[in-house]
């Protein structure tokens, strides 16, 4: 049968066709094939058929019958039987159609179709779509079934009372129907008509016509509502709508119903242009039921930057106090206290050959949002504030670097005044490939001139000069090593820093900007341990320290870090925040240790200490680990103790728990949990659940946070996403990103994985 096949097909087309087409069998050569129709979308590809039966004209067309193949490029298209128009490139296909077009597959039982520019019609089909990436998520495919669908070019089709899922052949989770289906793959969009979307055989909503993005590309168009409940405002609904506007411009309107409070209105315009971009936020509640008054918002973050010029917007306003705490739903902004309302504007460029230089004017106010448990001062403004900055490397050698600033400090209440500051410095770095030596030399000027006030006693003016002298050097030794079999690189890293600035009385100037520097293993090299221009410490001290760490050889890339570091005082302290502060007396300052890394298979580990030896005591500890062995499963444990000597209050003593760890089954179970230990309280706690399915994820979230004011809040999200097309409800996401590190969505995007594999750092 099969040389009886050959042998008809090859005389056909020797005798009916000839340089028209041919059916190439195991032993035939190629012969000249049929053209394309002028205009097709390749006419170098030609076209070729195979059939048991081939008969037809010279030149027009070809009649194929028994087992039928037509294929050009990348489009096969078979049935029982099938008739190519050679003048206008036109197929009509019947019995057993299947057509083959770029990874998708479409079947039914007659075909009418133009290969040359992909248009056509296909009766009762059953279709599958070529799979599709979605930016970061894994790639789906689509299928279904119509009465007819209709092809109207590259990657658009037309289906008509037709179904469609990214669902696996026989498991139809979730199933849209519609009477018109509009699938344009070329823009990514889809629109359909009289649309039903049922989800497990019950129907979720039914709408005349809506859009949909096939890769979640923007477009306008409704967005699917989100749905919650909050401790604060009860059951809620936003209904979102999203205007495209343009390629660098969008608008998104929401509408909020609260049941507790009523109805919010919101808007956020974001635009982006070459040299410039923002995000302007807005949104009102008219009458708050809960509060018996009118309730708004708004926040403008805008930037630019074009021939050396940059600046930029950071306005925020709220309606009252209590705004973020009534009605935020994340803990973030809950805690907001502070809003800047600032503008600056910067310009820089180059000078003196290797030289750059930086200026930039800011005018800086702030909102305080006030907590009664917890009252804050709020800070000064800055109106201007104008610094300038210089720079220039290798003058024979030496590098000069220049400061000024000169800002005008305004308060309601405290006291006010302008400060101008200039600070330059030389250094000479020495450096090669296993030391460093960088001895600096500067004057650090300072002027204040102040609003009289009989209360502080202040004088009108005041004036500070100090020299500032420092040392800093390091050696860096390094060795082979082996850890779990594999071959590293160890270092060892001592450091020793050296200060000098002599006394200067400065109690009489006020603290407009300034506060005692946290202290770190940054800190313990820098020069002042105020951070703030209105004390500069005095210092006749050394710090030392010493760091290794382990680099894989071939990248240079940091597997483990280990550092211990501490200061030593050669005078007492005499500069002190505060006139009323007890200044150092000690010759040592605490240990600080740090230690991260990969440390095992799979573990992470990330641990700092300051250790007061004096009073044999632990001021500062955090502990936090991360057990990852393969993607969507992550468990995080960290531990942190403040004493009271840091916080100036209250020990804090916390531990929090959070992991992502499937539970069988397709179950996933997620879970944070921050508590204070003496609060005896959650500050902030989260669990739920989410189910992976083939081709959606459910998630149920609940989240429980203490506000500001000594009281918390609950709220609950409940997600269903639904692969390839949308997601309806509440969208916990952003909070599990934020509470769970090393969170993963389920169906996301995941490098393909070995768990169990013999420790790497490499990985």
């Amino acid at each position: 049968m099969v040389c009886f096949r050959a042998a008809v097909a090859a005389l056909a087309i020797a005798l009916l066709l000839p340089g028209a087409a041919y059916a190439q069998t195991p032993d035939a050569s190629p012969k000249t094939p049929i053209k394309p129709a002028a205009g097709s979308r390749d006419e170098s590809l030609p076209v070729f058929i195979d059939a048991d039966r081939i008969q037809g004209t010279a030149g027009q067309e070809s009649v194929a019958e028994g087992n039928a193949v037509l294929r050009r490029g990348d489009t096969t298209i078979r049935a029982d039987s099938l008739k190519y128009h050679l003048e206008n490139d036109d197929v009509e296909a019947s019995g057993n159609v299947r057509l083959e077009r770029e990874g998708s597959t479409l079947s039914g039982p007659a075909l009418r179709y133009r290969v040359n520019d992909a248009t056509g019609v296909l009766d009762k089909p059953e279709y599958s779509l070529a799979p599709r990436p979605r930016f970061g998520l894994q790639s789906v495919s689509a299928r279904g079934q119509a009465d007819e669908i209709e092809f109207l070019g590259e990657g658009q089709y037309k289906i008509t009372n037709g179904s469609f899922t990214t669902c696996k052949p026989g498991q139809d989770d979730w199933l849209l129907k519609a009477a018109e289906l509009d699938l344009d793959y070329t823009r990514e969009m889809a629109t359909a008509h009289d649309a039903t979307l049922t989800f497990k055989d019950t129907r979720i909503f039914w709408a005349p016509t809506f859009d949909f993005s096939l890769n979640n590309r923007r477009k306008s168009g409704f967005l699917p509502p989100t749905f919650g409940t909050t401790g604060k405002s009860g059951p809620e609904v936003s209904i979102p709508y999203y205007f495209n506007l343009a390629p660098n411009y969008d608008l998104t309107e929401t509408s909020r119903y609260m049941a507790k409070r009523g109805l919010q209105l919101a808007g956020d315009f974001r635009y982006l242009e070459k040299y410039y971009n923002g995000d302007f936020k807005g949104e009102v509640l008219p009458d708050d039921q809960a509060a018996n008054r009118t309730r708004s918002a708004f926040a403008l973050v805008s930037n630019f930057n074009r021939d050396g010029f940059s600046g930029g917007f950071n306005l925020n306003k709220v309606s009252d106090d209590n705004y973020f705490r009534d009605l935020a739903t994340r803990i973030n902004i809950t805690s907001q206290a502070i809003l800047p309302r600032e503008a600056y504007l910067t310009y820089g460029g180059n000078w003196w050959r290797s030289g750059s230089y930086s200026a930039t004017a800011r005018v800086q106010r702030f909102q305080v949002l006030q907590d009664p448990d917890n009252p804050i001062v709020p800070p000064y403004g800055r109106t201007p504030q104008l610094t300038l900055s210089a720079l220039r490397q290798d003058i024979a050698g030496v590098d000069f670097v220049s400061s000024a600033e000169f800002v005008d400090f305004s308060h309601p209440t405290l006291i006010n005044g302008q400060r101008t500051t200039i600070y330059p410095s030389l250094s000479l770095p020495l450096v090669t490939p296993g030391a460093f030596l960088t001895p600096k030399i500067g004057e650090h000027a300072t002027y204040y001139s102040l609003d009289q006030n009989d209360d502080s006693g202040a004088p009108a003016t005041i004036s500070r000069t100090l020299p500032i002298f420092s040392v800093d050097s390091g050696l860096i030794f390094d060795r082979e090593a082996q850890l779990y079999g594999q071959s590293f690189t160890q270092t060892l890293e001592p450091r020793a820093y050296y200060l000098r600035v002599p006394f200067r009385d400065q109690n009489q100037i006020p603290l407009f900007d300034t506060a005692l520097a946290d202290f770190n293993y940054a800190q313990i090299f820098s020069e002042n341990r105020f951070a703030g221009g209105d004390r500069i410490n005095d210092a006749d001290q050394l710090t030392l320290a010493v760091t290794s760490r382990l680099l894989v050889p071939s990248t240079g890339q940091q597997v483990i870090r280990g550092t211990i570091g501490q200061i030593y005082y050669f005078r007492d302290q005499l500069v002190t925040l505060n006139p009323t502060d007890s200044p150092r007396t000690n010759r040592s300052s605490d240990w600080l240790g740090e230690l991260s890394g990969r440390v095992a298979p799979h573990w992470t580990l990330d641990s700092a200490v300051q250790y007061n030896h004096q009073e044999n005591i632990t001021e500062r500890f955090t502990l936090s680990t991360r057990y990852q062995p393969q993607p969507l499963e992550t468990v995080n444990l960290s531990y942190r103790y403040l004493s009271s000597d840091i916080t100036q209050a209250a020990q804090i003593k916390q531990i929090d728990v959070s992991s992502q760890w499937p539970i069988g089954g397709g179950w996933f179970a997620v879970e944070r949990f921050n508590y204070s230990l003496p609060d005896r309280r959650v500050v902030e706690g989260l669990g739920g659940l989410e189910y992976g399915a083939d081709c959606w994820v459910g998630r149920i979230v609940v989240q429980r946070f203490a506000l500001a004011a000594g009281a918390s809040t609950t709220t609950l999200f409940f997600q269903l996403e639904l692969n390839g097309f949308s997601s309806i409800g509440s969208n916990p996401l952003e909070a599990l990103k934020r509470n769970i590190p090393g969170y993963q969505r389920l169906n996301s995007q995941i490098p393909d994985s070995k768990p169990g594999q013999p420790f790497d750092f490499n990985n």
